[in-house]
């Protein structure tokens, strides 16, 4: 029998599981195995540049390898140490991909949504990070597929990787399909580029100078259920 309900994508990281919290801790003990003590403003300094290289990755500007070591590689030469970005890059990850925080009211969400929509995860993460914090989280039992793009082989935003998710979908509706993200220039963007809705989550209420505008905007996990069943009629 097809399967008509809505489709829903959702970003993982700052949506459904905290990674702000996540990163801070696993960069914190990344940098006391290194022989750093990791004051507040070498954490922050890190989640900036982390973010930028990000972005970058977003704009095919640099790849992913680039990502992963250029974040210690920028950290470390401004704090004038010589220290191996690689080996770095091997223990945040490990520490990363150890345990879970979720973000408030997701897996209330999650637990509202299932029965009604059909739910997929559609992350920008390292494949093997976001495999340990989902089973650590016992959250896969939500979603029909879980959309990574290291695995894809494209990156939110490029229509390329949300085409890519959409063909491993079966009986896929663009028209019944919206996408939940905190990010404008990854998720909002993305969702804009693939001709679905977008929602964005947004809980910091921040206002941002991107021209990248949501069909919808939500400030807590709580509002998303209510907007997908008067958005579909369920």
């Amino acid at each position: 029998m097809k399967d008509i309900r809505p489709i829903i994508l959702l970003d993982l990281d700052d949506t459904i599981l905290d990674f702000r919290k996540a990163e801070s801790i696993a960069v914190s003990k990344t940098l006391r195995e290194l022989g750093i003590e990791p004051t507040q403003s070498i954490v922050a300094r890190y989640s900036e540049i982390n973010k930028m290289h990000w972005e970058m990755l977003e704009k095919q500007l640099i790849t992913r390898s680039e990502v992963l070591t250029g974040r210690f590689m920028m950290l470390f030469r401004e704090i004038n140490l010589d220290i191996n970005p690689y080996s770095a890059q091997k223990i945040y990850e490990e520490r990363l991909a150890i345990g879970h925080y979720f973000v408030p009211g997701a897996e209330a969400m999650l637990e509202a949504l299932c029965d009604h929509c059909r739910l997929f995860i559609t992350s920008n993460g390292t494949a093997k990070v976001q495999a340990g914090r989902i089973a650590s989280a016992d959250i896969e039992k939500y979603f029909e597929k879980i959309f990574v793009s290291e695995k894809i082989g494209h990156n939110k935003p490029s229509r390329e990787f949300f085409e890519a998710c959409f063909a491993e979908i079966p009986n896929f509706d663009r028209k019944k399909t919206i996408i939940l993200g905190d990010s404008l220039t990854s998720d909002i963007l993305g969702g804009i580029n693939a001709g679905i809705l977008t929602c964005r989550y947004n809980p910091r209420k921040r206002t941002d100078i991107e021209n990248i505008i949501p069909n919808y905007e939500i400030h807590s996990l709580e509002q998303f259920p209510p907007l997908v069943k008067n958005l579909f009629g369920l």
